[in-house]
């Protein structure tokens, strides 16, 4: 029926064939709840493995958007520093201020790749086995 790995009791029947009308129904009512839990479980295994990796990209984003926040502090710095003139410090802030950008822009790089990877959020395999599960009952397939 599906590819989950639920177990069922099936009643054996000598012949197929032979199988009556009201067994099919009692294995139908007894089979389908597990079915359907084990897609269920499947699909929040899927959801969940999703869920870790785009929280990565996201905390990559934030942080990202930390080190620009301090980068523009720092280029702010820099620029009281350019207009006092006084001591050369100007020239450290200024060399900070760039490695702190580089810095949010590598952070960035890698958080768009991480939320890329997750690609979308729907449970796909999940849906793919309900999908098969509701053709067989339908009859659709062997």
């Amino acid at each position: 029926m599906s590819h989950t790995d639920a177990t069922f009791t099936e009643q054996p029947v000598e012949n197929p064939r032979e199988a009556t009308l009201g067994n099919l129904v009692s294995d139908l009512s007894t089979q389908l709840p597990e079915l359907i839990r084990s897609e269920i479980r499947l699909a929040q295994a899927e959801l969940a493995e999703k869920g870790k990796r785009a929280g990565i990209g996201i905390g990559m984003f934030s942080a990202a958007g930390l080190l620009a926040f301090f980068g523009l502090a720092l280029l702010l710095t820099t620029g009281v520093l350019l207009l006092d003139l006084v001591l050369p410090a100007w020239a450290a802030a200024l060399i900070v201020a760039a490695l702190v950008l580089l810095g949010a822009g590598a952070a960035a790089l890698v958080g768009r790749k991480q939320v890329a990877e997750v690609g979308s959020p729907t449970p796909e395999r999940a849906l793919e086995g309900v999908k098969a599960d509701v053709a067989t009952i339908k009859g659709d397939r062997p």
